[in-house]
């Protein structure tokens, strides 16, 4: 049987998430596998870049797609975004964004120290 990465366990260490009602779990991925298991784990198509910004629609806060988080729950691994504690979503509530006024002025160089 072909491994499945919505369903099998992935090969990356576990740490519990206490949610209050639920305690599930969180994947520790490491920057360098970051990029792959978002291409294996994201349902939609174009995926997109780690660089990109998203708006999460549950908390209406906006985070870069490199801080999504990982959440094993029900047998599946589930895509969230960096504010799980506050209620944010899943991959499903993810809306392309443009960055925070801040970071578009570092990516243009023009933030003094």
């Amino acid at each position: 049987m072909a491994f499945d990465p919505h369903v099998d366990l992935l090969p990356y260490p576990l740490k519990p998430l206490d949610l209050g009602d639920a305690v599930i779990e969180e994947y520790i991925i490491p920057n360098e596998a970051r990029a792959e298991l978002l291409a294996q784990l994201h349902f939609f198509k174009p995926v997109p870049r780690l660089t990109a910004w998203r708006l999460d629609l549950h908390t209406g806060r906006k985070f870069q797609v490199r801080d999504y988080r990982v959440l094993r729950h029900g047998g599946r691994n589930w895509l969230f975004t960096p504010f799980v504690e506050e209620g944010g979503g899943s991959v499903i509530d993810w809306v392309p964004t443009a960055p925070p006024r801040r970071a578009r002025k570092e990516e243009s160089g023009s933030v003094s120290p």
